[in-house]
């Protein structure tokens, strides 16, 4: 009953009303498309299929930025854009995809989609919270524009004609910044959960508002993300960080009530001022970075968003009597296993983490050869660099950053006389021990007995 409830849910869609922008009232000529891009749609258009450049490249034409890449929807099914180019390959599961490769650039071919029951082949399948499993349904233009999220994200542009199709206004709502989901917001996140994270990222890199109808659902549906393979879960958290927006997105995702079990504690840490410092200070450093073009590390990020939960859990494992680096080590361990299971952090990623997180002890390691050991580690600058946050915020005296910025930099001679003093070492207490054969001295106490 409740898979019968779900599937007429979604297949009640939306009425679409097609609207033809020419060139002279959208000004996206097709210069502005990449080579690979228009070579591939003037390839399918010669084998009588139609095609054009959809989603975000034409939403990030229209607000006058400039595409990382482009995606290409087309009637012909994935094998038949097989056959019309040689270096292609069919990917994909739950979405049967095209790849187009034209020297180093890949552009992404989609067959049209349509829902269950009114597509020309394949087949469609829900979970019973309404997720789509598997979605190979083919279908018309005006279906695949019922199947996308958002109204900016369902236009079409035909390099050829040099027009904008447009089904559910999404000029419109480009126009008044306004992030609105094609029909019913429900069971458009039931069928992709992964939309109520998409939802915030975009509203946040756009500068849009979400619809009120929108955004009404998503903190009531939010547990529904716990049923998304870990793996998609971490794609989109991984573009939602590296955004060039992910401050304002993470503030988002608590005011939604989102972030719950995405990172383990966040709310928590954001609570606490010198959590929140850190991981704020850790975003706006990285959002800069991207906005300057300026290369950044996923591996830095995580490190810094999960930083404190280790020095919580490190701290635990002190007070009950384990040794300095093998608490910080288990710690380390316990964090990112949890972590793991939430958001599949590739392991390629947690080898950078723990080295981070295991060399900021030494930082206080000012003696002897071992600064220059240290100065030495092929992760220095990451390091030194997470350190500088640590500093800033308040955990770390600033004055621990400034030695080694100085430190550094400095002469040979000048490393010489910075160098701490080193501490003399504590004397070791020598157990006495009595002759072989067990007859050994009483211990005092007992001697005065």
């Amino acid at each position: 009953m409740i898979r019968r409830l779900l599937r007429r849910m979604f297949t009640t869609a939306p009425t679409p009303r097609l609207k033809v922008y020419p060139l002279k009232s959208h000004g996206i000529s097709r210069d502005r498309i990449s080579s690979c891009a228009l070579r591939t749609t003037e390839g399918l258009q010669r084998g009588g299929h139609s095609a054009f450049v959809v989603g975000g490249a034409v939403r990030d034409l229209l607000l006058g930025r400039d595409p990382k890449d482009f995606d290409l929807a087309t009637g012909a099914t994935p094998e038949e854009v097989r056959g019309l180019f040689r270096r292609s390959r069919i990917i994909g599961r739950r979405f049967r995809l095209v790849h187009v490769m034209c020297g180093p650039e890949t552009v992404e071919v989609s067959t049209f989609r349509g829902t269950q029951g009114d597509g020309e082949e394949g087949d469609q399948l829900h979970d019973e919270h309404g997720r789509i499993l598997r979605d190979n349904v083919f279908g018309s233009q005006e279906q695949d524009a019922t199947r996308r999220d958002f109204t900016v994200n369902a236009l079409f542009y035909d390099p050829a004609k040099q027009e904008i199709w447009d089904y559910y206004d999404g000029m419109r709502d480009l126009k008044a910044r306004r992030l609105r989901m094609i029909g019913d917001p429900e069971p458009r996140y039931r069928e992709d959960p992964v939309r109520l994270l998409r939802a915030v990222r975009l509203a946040a890199k756009l500068g849009m508002e979400i619809d009120r109808a929108t955004a009404e659902p998503i903190r009531r549906l939010a547990p529904l993300i716990e049923h998304v393979p870990a793996a998609r879960v971490f794609d989109e958290m991984l573009k939602l960080l590296l955004s060039g927006h992910a401050a304002e997105c993470v503030k988002e995702l608590r005011r939604r009530g989102l972030h719950h079990g995405l990172l383990p504690m966040l709310d928590v840490i954001l609570e606490q001022p010198l959590g929140e410092r850190f991981v704020m200070l850790a975003l706006r450093s990285t959002d800069e970075r991207i906005l300057e073009d300026k290369p950044v590390s996923p591996a830095f990020l995580f490190a810094a968003l999960l930083w404190h939960e280790v020095l919580a859990a490190w701290k635990k494992l002190g007070k009950g009597g384990m040794k300095p680096m093998p608490a910080l080590h288990q710690a380390m361990d316990q964090v990112l296993g949890v972590q793991d299971e939430k958001l599949a952090i590739p392991r390629r990623y947690d080898a950078v983490i723990k080295e981070m997180w295991a060399m900021q002890p030494r930082f206080e390691q000012r003696a002897g050869r071992r600064p220059f050991r240290l100065l030495e580690h092929e992760r220095f600058r990451a390091a030194y660099d997470f350190l500088r946050l640590r500093c800033e915020s308040g955990e770390v005296d600033p004055a621990l950053g400034r030695w080694w910025e100085e430190f550094q930099h400095a002469s040979p001679e000048r490393r010489e006389h910075m160098l701490v003093a080193e501490e003399a070492p504590k004397a070791r207490r020598r157990r006495r021990r009595g002759p072989r054969g067990g007859g050994g001295a009483a211990p005092a106490a007992a001697a005065g007995s």
